[in-house]
């Protein structure tokens, strides 16, 4: 690979590491952003500070609570958590004022395995590609085959394999295999 190729690599991974954190972020705190298991929520009740505290979402969509017990969450945006909360508070407390904030969001990832660099669970980040996932990957490793890299999502029920050849896209060829990442696929480089 010549030093220009590697230059133009070297910064197109450099790039995806600096915004995909961002765009994850920025998707968190969308006001259309669903709840789901693993993710962890800051809840502040105003003037009331034992009940203010980070919770995490257990795997049924459940979080516990003081005074209220469990809520199911999953599902409901942030605004409508808050409405739920705020209304089994008004039975202990005078006009809670509560605020939520999603610290983490967990739920919604893309796994790598295989010959990349990090191998593991990363945040779906709105939009996300095959090539920036290879790229918060970092890269790939010396003897990964990137012809013959395999996506295996979950679709209906059924499992199924989508192809991507890394080299072919790269150079402008089959680029439609350069798809929008879902929830919980995974990559696989062999």
């Amino acid at each position: 690979m010549n030093r220009v190729k590697l230059m133009h690599l070297f910064l197109f991974l450099i790039f995806f590491i600096l915004i995909i954190p961002n765009a994850h972020s920025a998707e968190k705190d969308s006001p259309d952003y669903r709840i789901g298991a693993d993710d962890v929520l800051n809840i502040f009740v105003w003037k009331e500070a034992e009940l203010t505290r980070d919770v995490t979402v257990m795997a049924d969509g459940k979080i516990s609570f003081p005074l209220i017990g469990d809520i199911m969450v999953q599902g409901k945006t942030v605004a409508e958590l808050k409405e739920i909360i705020t209304a089994k508070l008004k039975n202990f407390i005078d006009a809670p004022e509560v605020t939520i904030i999603v610290n983490e969001s967990r739920s919604r990832r893309i796994y790598t395995i295989g010959n990349v660099r990090t191998p593991g669970p990363y945040p779906l980040a709105p939009n996300m590609t095959v090539l920036q996932a290879l790229s918060a990957a970092g890269g790939f490793a010396e003897w990964a085959d990137t012809k013959n890299i395999l996506i295996i999502r979950k679709e209906g029920g059924k499992e199924i394999q989508l192809n991507f050849n890394y080299k072919d896209v790269v150079a402008g060829k089959n680029i439609e295999q350069n798809i929008t990442l879902k929830a919980n696929d995974t990559i696989v480089v062999p």
